[in-house]
């Protein structure tokens, strides 16, 4: 609902309340904002743990600015979002603990700073509500702290579309110039094409607005400006950088994944590939609620002669959700993240109209003790699956220390090589760089990799009765943790 803000449309100057009134509603969300930010921070800090380690795609954002580690190899789909956003923690500390704290204050200031740009055209109760259904999803609690891109294209995108609205319908608002550059800017400096897909309805909505069509072009291309030089200078071109990006993801095109994401929602981090049941319907409930819920706040908004505050975010989020849903063939839940975060003002709004549209008081009152019961069960399984994924998670990064641990006691201390199974997250734990001859990390031949074993401590790992490549076969074999690891002579000549 909008709250009469002065630039509205003529159906919102006749049911709106006076600017008075707008600015004192506005005044007193402000509070509630503030506390659903502050709540999403904490809950972090305390379901997910400063002391939660580094995941895979972590340590390769991490490590291109850290001073514990040498870079990972980049593959063509990551842009450096991620690594500049961590700089000023990584540059000089290795702690996770820190990093994780640093993350969670800063994901919390910035859903604040998003939902902000709302304020003139939702209620302040519907925009709170909105916050909190995106902030209480299992994926962006445990996402929000986390080194990785997601989270910052779903803040880009509410920054982005909500100022694109409030620069619409009030050209003198310079504020929503400013924030519609910086959110389409930080969606394609987090990832490029997810940017795209989702301002696709804001450039279909700004052909006949020059000026609108020239900042959100200029902030894709701000954002995106560096990977696309990078492209040119690292990757043979951005046609290139494209196709390599389109391979590694197992080739866009037609792939049915929804079914995929119901797989993901128990908890699983990665789904490729992507089998085993689907998880229980308690769990899977909400995911089936979210449309169906959109859908009624957005017929109440039409009704209502809101219709664009309401229709316009939920355009975006099916645009934003269609390459995950239809042109991959795997799944993350954390690919929905934008999604869900546009997503949550129209559901927002038709659980609001579903709540208050009851006329008699005893309706209203089982109306509203009902939605009490539903948040408290969605608070529930949402807890429950966020503390299952966080325990198995930390199971696999807890296995990782100790195989970089088990390396140190063996003589592979830095600088140092590691190639072969998990390598890349092995490497960072170890503080050793990694480089691979297959998958999609490749990044140097078995020829290099036996002249740098000459030179510099080099580690094989493979799991429990693997064969090493040809090149490693003659060297000597040493338990690392669950895995194996041959050990380069030269290392053992050194000890």
């Amino acid at each position: 609902m909008a709250d009469g803000s002065n630039a509205t449309t003529a159906g919102a100057r006749r049911t709106g309340p006076s600017p008075q009134a707008g600015r004192a509603s506005r005044a007193w969300g402000e509070p509630w904002l503030a506390a659903v930010a502050a709540a999403f921070t904490l809950a972090q800090l305390v379901l997910v743990r400063p002391g939660f380690g580094l995941g895979w795609d972590e340590t390769v954002y991490v490590s291109q600015v850290s001073g514990h580690a040498p870079a990972a190899f980049f593959s063509a789909p990551r842009a450096r979002g991620v690594p500049l956003l961590v700089a000023p923690i990584t540059s000089w500390s290795d702690s996770t603990a820190l990093l994780r704290v640093y993350l969670a204050v800063l994901s919390g200031l910035a859903l604040y700073l998003a939902l902000r740009v709302w304020r003139a055209h939702v209620m302040p109760r519907v925009l709170a509500l909105a916050g909190a259904l995106f902030a209480s999803l299992w994926v962006t609690l445990f996402y929000g702290p986390q080194a990785m891109p997601n989270y910052w294209v779903a803040i880009g995108a509410l920054t982005c579309v909500g100022c694109f609205l409030r620069a619409r319908l009030n050209a003198r608002d310079r504020a929503a110039w400013w924030g519609l550059f910086a959110g389409a800017a930080l969606m394609a400096w987090m990832r490029p094409m997810d940017a795209v897909y989702v301002v696709l309805p804001l450039l279909a909505l700004s052909l006949r607005r020059p000026r609108l069509l020239a900042v959100l072009a200029a902030g894709l291309l701000a954002g995106a400006g560096e990977w696309v030089i990078e492209a040119y200078a690292s990757y043979g071109g951005l046609t290139q950088r494209l196709s390599d990006a389109s391979r590694i993801q197992g080739g866009l095109g037609w792939h049915l994944a929804v079914l995929d994401q119901l797989r993901s929602l128990g908890g699983r981090t990665l789904c490729r590939p992507c089998t085993g049941p689907v998880p229980s319907p308690v769990i899977t409930l909400w995911w089936f609620a979210l449309p169906l819920l959109a859908a009624l706040g957005a017929l109440a908004a039409l009704r209502a002669r809101r219709a664009l505050p309401v229709l316009l975010p939920g355009v975006c989020a099916v645009t934003a959700a269609v390459p995950y849903l239809f042109l991959i063939g795997y799944a993350a839940p954390r690919f929905l993240l934008p999604a869900y975060a546009l997503l949550a003002l129209p559901v927002a709004y038709g659980l609001a109209r579903l709540v208050t549209a009851p006329a008699r008081r005893g309706a209203r009152t089982l109306a509203m003790s009902l939605a009490g019961v539903l948040a408290v069960g969605h608070l529930a399984v949402q807890g429950v699956v966020l503390e299952y994924t966080v325990h198995s998670s930390a199971d696999a990064r807890v296995e990782w220390s100790r195989t970089a641990t088990s390396l140190h006691t063996l003589g592979v201390r830095p600088p140092c090589l590691l190639s072969g199974y998990e390598a890349v997250p092995i490497a960072f734990y170890t503080g050793c760089g990694s480089a691979q001859i297959t998958g999609h990390d490749a990044s140097t031949t078995a020829a290099q990799l036996t002249e740098a074993a000459h030179r510099t401590p080099l580690a094989v790992l493979t799991p429990p009765g693997a064969s090493p490549p040809a090149y490693a076969r003659g060297w000597p074999v040493e338990r690392v943790g669950v895995l194996q690891a041959y050990v380069a002579p030269h290392v053992r000549q050194r000890r």
